[in-house]
């Protein structure tokens, strides 16, 4: 009887082909819309974490001030006997950086740029988890001298030096002339949209002496084993709150911050904006639902003397229910089963042109064909209950 049923449902949606397809239409724009929604959403959050993961996963910037954006709130400064005692007195920390930013405008011949500007050791090419493409990092002599060489990324290569290998070239950084001794490997953009690759590394004391006139530095930390890590941040802020001579009552005047806790805040707030996405694009599936309850009570005003005629031959009313459920479920069935189609095709060029992963996920498939499915049954129950409700002596007398 269910084969039979099928196949009436299936002959009764050939014959109305047109409205069939505008019937699940909003099936098929709710289904597509939910998979694309969080198949896009699944594939920025992977973009984060590898974006983080560039940076490197068991790295730690320690700033000072607590307040968010640039500026340090009018706490100190930390100088460079900060990061000498981290780095003699602290066991987990691998590698201990000194930091310090400023931006410059970059020549080379009549190419310039705007871009930041880094002076650090060596350490801090190990630390950002950095590998070089070509040349070499400073050396130990050059820091100590504040040579003026320098390592820059893939986007100032190409704003100065075109398809050209900068190594042994040289750029000019505001009145001083600076020797090119190596090239970064790229990174692309960080999590936070930043371009990783638009950067010109220099020794500390280069920086500090010709740019910036200060002494004042922060750190980047690399920690031995990513599992020691929470251990280590617990070391360094009761060190640093030693040198600080910051009271047990008063409140850190500087950040600790872990790349992995950056991550995990920006991959939480991916997913709930993906989740709040998937829900607004299923209440298309909603208004779909409602579209196939006004189809199918149309269909049964249609074919009520049909319904007339069988009901009069002996067919049972549960026979005429299950009939016009089958036709709304396998409508339904047919929208979600387009829609998961619409929505791959839809996934896979969106994904290239947001230059995010693609990552199919099954149990999003099934569950939205799942719902789709739902949708038919719950929104098909009560015209077929009305089909199979009739009076058959009333349904043959309609016209």
């Amino acid at each position: 009887m269910l084969w039979n049923t099928l196949l009436l449902a299936l002959r009764s949606i050939r014959r109305n082909l047109m409205r069939s397809f505008l019937t699940i239409l909003g099936i098929v724009i709710g289904v597509a819309a939910v998979i694309t929604m969080v198949t896009l959403g699944n594939g920025a959050t992977q973009s984060v974490s590898d974006q983080i993961s560039s940076m490197g996963s068991n790295l730690l910037m320690v700033i000072p001030g607590q307040r968010f954006g640039p500026g340090s709130g009018g706490a100190p400064s930390f100088k460079s006997a900060d990061v000498d005692a981290v780095r003699n007195q602290i066991s987990g920390a691998e590698r201990v950086a000194p930091v310090v930013g400023t931006s410059a405008t970059v020549v080379n011949q009549a190419n310039n740029w705007s871009t930041s500007v880094t002076g650090s050791t060596s350490d801090f090419f190990p630390a950002g988890n950095w590998e070089m493409a070509a040349g070499r990092v400073f050396s130990e002599t050059e820091e100590r001298a504040g040579k003026a060489v320098c390592v820059i990324g893939e986007t100032v290569r190409e704003k100065l030096f075109g398809r050209q290998n900068p190594v042994g070239g040289e750029i000019r950084v505001k009145q001083f002339s600076c020797e090119v001794i190596g090239l970064l490997k790229s990174k692309g953009q960080s999590a936070m949209g930043h371009d990783q690759d638009d950067i010109v590394v220099m020794p500390l004391r280069t920086v500090q002496r010709r740019l910036v006139g200060s002494q004042d530095i922060n750190m980047t930390i690399s920690v031995r084993g990513a599992s020691s890590i929470d251990a280590v941040k617990q070391q360094i802020t009761l060190l640093l709150r030693e040198r600080r001579n910051i009271g047990e009552n008063q409140d850190d005047d500087f950040r600790v911050m872990d790349t992995r806790q950056i991550a995990e805040t920006l991959t939480s707030t991916t997913k709930i904006l993906t989740m709040l996405l998937g829900a607004v694009a299923a209440v298309s599936l909603l208004v779909g639902g409602i579209g196939i309850m006004n189809i199918m009570l149309v269909s049964v005003t249609e074919r009520t003397r049909e319904i007339g005629i069988r009901l009069a031959i002996g067919a049972l009313e549960r026979e005429v229910l299950l009939q016009f459920l089958i036709e709304a479920v396998v409508l339904s069935s047919l929208g979600g089963l387009v829609g998961i189609a619409l929505a791959t095709g839809a996934s896979l060029f969106l994904a290239g042109l947001m230059g995010v992963p693609y990552i199919f996920d099954p149990a999003i498939n099934l569950v939205s064909f799942l719902f789709s499915a739902a949708i038919g049954v719950i929104f098909g129950f009560f015209p077929a209950r009305r089909a199979a409700g009739l009076n058959p002596i009333d349904a043959l007398r309609h016209e």
